[in-house]
């Protein structure tokens, strides 16, 4: 069984992980000590063996819970904060469990993720949850260039410290202005969401943040037709100029916030039917 556990506010938890503590047989904590801090806030006495499971003995401890799992023993699953197996321990128990044709299910609890899509002020009728950015700049733009033509709103995890750094390369690889939420210590005493452009965020960053970071950002908008001439003819004249026509489309998509993609096909459109054009049918015979 995974179980959510609060995300910041102890008293967010339910009656059902109270009653899951108690009863289990064995307690798979990626802190024990947390859990133990947790249990002591809850006053619920977790008589279970707890063991250790987090990212450094996951593959190894997998293989002895599944034994126990298939012995008719009630194991728990937890993290320190939110639903185990996202961005978290537990995902490799839920697939060897599944191939095994032992149940699983899951007492449900707060979500970093989706408290902070619902508070972020961004569409929230379809996003995508990409985790932490690679900690190497060169990786991280990378990931972020891939997802600059995502339409859907996208949810990070980053640490305080890096916060100011990805940031700065959203700005980079999606645009300046495209609206974001940096949300932090979500559900505890400090809590704030500021909301913004990547570029504006990307400055109040560098001052320091601390906490539990949960970044959301708008996903990209295909331009407005009458825009998309305009920033073709922006594209067309870099090109000219002696820009490479991907780098170009590139640094005009986010200089205004548009997909990428669809910029670049409506270049390539346009120097088509401008070739046309300029070829022309030949003189009557």
């Amino acid at each position: 069984m995974l179980a959510g556990t609060p995300i910041g506010d102890p008293s967010d938890a339910s009656p059902r992980l109270r009653a899951a503590l108690a009863g289990a047989d064995v307690v798979a904590a990626e802190d024990t000590r947390r859990l133990r801090r947790l249990a002591r806030d809850l006053e619920v006495e977790v008589t279970g063996r707890v063991v250790s499971y987090h990212d450094a003995n996951e593959s190894a401890r997998t293989g002895e819970l599944l034994d126990l799992l298939r012995s008719g023993q009630r194991v728990l699953v937890v993290t320190d904060a939110g639903m185990p197996s996202v961005s978290d321990p537990g995902y490799r128990l839920v697939t060897a469990a599944v191939e095994a044709g032992v149940r699983v299910t899951a007492v449900p609890g707060p979500s970093a993720v989706l408290t902070a899509v619902a508070v972020s002020g961004l569409p929230v009728d379809r996003f995508c949850f990409e985790g932490f950015l690679p900690r190497k700049q060169g990786e991280r733009a990378a990931r972020l260039r891939a997802l600059a033509d995502e339409p859907r709103t996208l949810v990070f995890f980053e640490a305080p410290h890096r916060l100011a750094a990805s940031l700065d390369a959203m700005a980079h690889a999606f645009g300046p202005a495209r609206r974001a939420a940096v949300c932090r210590e979500l559900t505890k005493t400090y809590e704030e969401v500021r909301r913004g452009g990547l570029g504006e965020l990307a400055v109040w960053a560098a001052e320091g943040v601390r906490g539990e970071i949960t970044v959301v950002v708008a996903g990209a908008q295909p331009a407005a037709p009458a825009e998309v001439v305009d920033l073709v003819v922006e594209v067309l004249a870099r090109v000219e100029a002696g820009s490479r026509l991907k780098d170009a489309t590139a640094e005009v998509a986010a200089a205004h916030g548009v997909g990428r993609r669809h910029l670049y096909q409506a270049v390539l459109a346009e120097r088509d039917e401008g070739a046309s054009r300029s070829s022309g049918p030949g003189p009557a015979d």
